[in-house]
């Protein structure tokens, strides 16, 4: 066997061990993305194109502020979804190898789509604008509430939640690690599973800066209404396998996908289930696209078996493309 067939095969190994995920609200901050796009041009290519179809500057938004309107969802979504396509074009503009899986949390789900090839970016852009205004408009400002409970395990703050509601809503939102569970639901129920929370033994039970009460049942109608401006944009099977939220699940026919996509936004994120598949399917090295490393330090909390990178910045994607080629 030639030298050069053996090389291609060990590579083919290793890509076959590799998954991309890419980070929802929440990792936004100003000046992102700064020092990956004064050396790459694909970020302000990227950003060019966000602009042309949203009709304001989302780069300079993302560069200069102010902070309070990129953390308002209707920027952050947009924001989030071109910071996570800007850096999967650095890596292939670069040779980065093939994923053998995506994976997104909450918007990132979005942004996994789109760099899988089931939905072009211009859709995605339209679509995320459009979810922040629906999951704004579902719950009026002050109804909701939603605060990250740490220390307890999943089926804890499931029963918690189950007890502490009464008549209103509150609900395990996202399962992010294994003693990491967000809830959502109205304030007041979200306060009585806070105090719950720290007399069952959280560590840690901290209300959240948002407004909007996702993945909860008060999101039904706007994941309603969101499913049907999936109409509009044309889907296309996914050229890279995608794990949903909804059910850590992939869904490789579009009308799964967009059903699974619509679910996620009324139903918890399964972030752990999704990271125990990864790993379940033989991943071993796991790069985070995107501002900040949040979905990295709970992939840490998950598995002891992985490899874990962020690729946010030159320095970041240079590591990340040595490891592939080892």
């Amino acid at each position: 066997m030639g030298s050069n067939l053996v090389k291609f095969l060990v590579c083919k190994r290793k890509y076959m061990k590799l998954s991309i995920i890419f980070p929802g609200q929440g990792s936004q901050s100003v000046g992102m993305l700064s020092e990956l796009a004064a050396r790459y041009k694909v970020v302000a290519q990227t950003f060019a194109e966000a602009a042309e179809q949203l009709g304001y500057d989302l780069w300079q938004l993302v560069s200069e502020g102010p902070v309070e309107r990129l953390n308002d969802t209707l920027y952050t979504q947009p924001a989030m979804l071109a910071s996570g396509v800007a850096v999967w074009r650095c890596w292939r503009e670069q040779g980065g190898a093939d994923p053998a899986l995506l994976a997104g949390h909450s918007l990132g789900e979005f942004t996994a789509l789109v760099c899988a090839g089931a939905l072009s970016f211009a859709d995605a852009l339209r679509l995320t604008t459009t979810r922040a205004r629906l999951m704004q408009a579902a719950v009026p400002a002050g109804t909701g509430a939603m605060a990250a409970i740490i220390g307890l395990s999943g089926p804890q703050v499931e029963q918690l939640c189950a007890e502490q509601a009464a008549a209103e809503v509150l609900e395990p939102a996202n399962f992010n690690a294994p003693t990491q569970t967000v809830i959502a639901g109205h304030v007041a129920a979200v306060q009585r599973g806070m105090e719950a929370a720290r007399a069952a033994g959280a560590r840690r039970a901290l209300l959240l800066p948002v407004s909007v009460p996702s993945h909860c049942s008060l999101m039904r109608e706007a994941a309603r209404q969101l499913a049907g401006e999936f109409a509009a944009s044309a889907w296309r099977q996914p050229e890279f396998p995608v794990l949903h939220n909804v059910d850590a699940a992939l869904h490789p026919d579009t009308e799964g996908l967009q059903a699974a996509l619509s679910a996620q936004l009324h139903r918890p994120v399964r972030w752990l289930e999704v990271m125990r598949g990864m790993v379940r399917q033989g991943a071993e090295l796991l790069l985070e696209f995107g501002p900040g490393r949040v979905l990295t330090s709970l992939g840490r909390q998950i598995s002891t078996g992985l490899t874990l990178l962020s690729v946010n910045t030159p320095g970041g994607l240079e590591r990340a493309l040595e490891k592939v080629s080892e």
